[in-house]
């Protein structure tokens, strides 16, 4: 196993940072690694936002669902799916051209995310921890704001990096379902329910929870996550963005 296969299986999300800055050239490196993610057409369809404001990190932390963590960053990035800047170009060379749709923004929320990620195993392998932010797509009015976002750009990611505490360093990564459950060959495969059952036990067994009634489990995640207010909001706000690529 080489040195980046172990990296990538030995990554875990981190919110407990060293009170420490991220040094300048380690910063250039994570940042600069996005500029080598693929990207359609070369295009790079997304923009990124470096958050250095302290106030506005502490805003972003009550709007992303209340993460004090957040705030405690020493790096915050957010990354932008971005169609405004082409969009503005092809009006400048008068192209005359069409409204960007949401066929556009998916292709530009897949150049961003990936961008993220590029950020992500660098830090990783420069002993920096990182932390996906989803929540940065819900309140559409405040965050369209205080980004002074454009109507053809929208937060595809936010990503928070720091240094990790030694608790961060030694908490286990968590268990992933199999990957027969996951991988298909050449068609979806929609899961039966013995199928769905053996999958959250295979991984209670894993994580030590074989005695943990696998019904329970998946309703309290249900609870917690897909009917919370926040999955709500997200949905509301995700809607709003939406409504500039949406043309009769």
């Amino acid at each position: 196993m080489n040195d980046v296969i172990r990296q990538i299986k030995n990554r875990k999300s981190v919110r407990v940072f060293e009170n420490k800055s991220i040094e300048t050239n380690v910063k250039e490196e994570i940042i600069n690694a996005a500029f080598e993610a693929p990207t359609a057409g070369c295009m790079m369809l997304y923009s990124i936002l470096d958050i250095t404001d302290q106030r506005l990190k502490e805003k972003l932390a009550v709007t992303c669902d209340n993460q004090p963590f957040i705030a405690k960053a020493p790096l915050v990035l957010i990354f932008l799916a971005d169609y405004q800047r082409w969009y503005d170009t092809f009006c400048f060379e008068d192209c005359n051209p069409r409204k960007p749709g949401e066929g556009d923004i998916l292709l530009a929320c897949a150049d961003a995310i990936i961008a993220a990620q590029n950020t992500v195993v660098a830090a990783e392998s420069l002993g920096v921890g990182s932390c996906y932010i989803g929540d940065i797509i819900e309140n559409y009015e405040t965050v369209k704001e205080v980004l002074d976002l454009p109507d053809y750009v929208l937060p595809a990611a936010m990503v928070v990096y720091g240094y990790p505490v030694e608790s961060q360093k030694k908490r286990k990564k968590p268990i992933r379902f199999e990957k027969e459950y996951i991988v298909f060959k050449n068609r979806y495969q929609r899961l039966t329910e013995d199928e769905h059952m053996k999958m959250h036990r295979i991984r209670n067994e894993k994580r030590g929870l074989e005695n943990r009634d696998i019904g329970d489990g998946i309703k309290a995640l249900y609870n917690r996550k897909y009917a919370s207010d926040f999955a709500q909001e997200m949905n509301r706000s995700a809607a709003q963005y939406l409504k500039n690529f949406k043309h009769k």
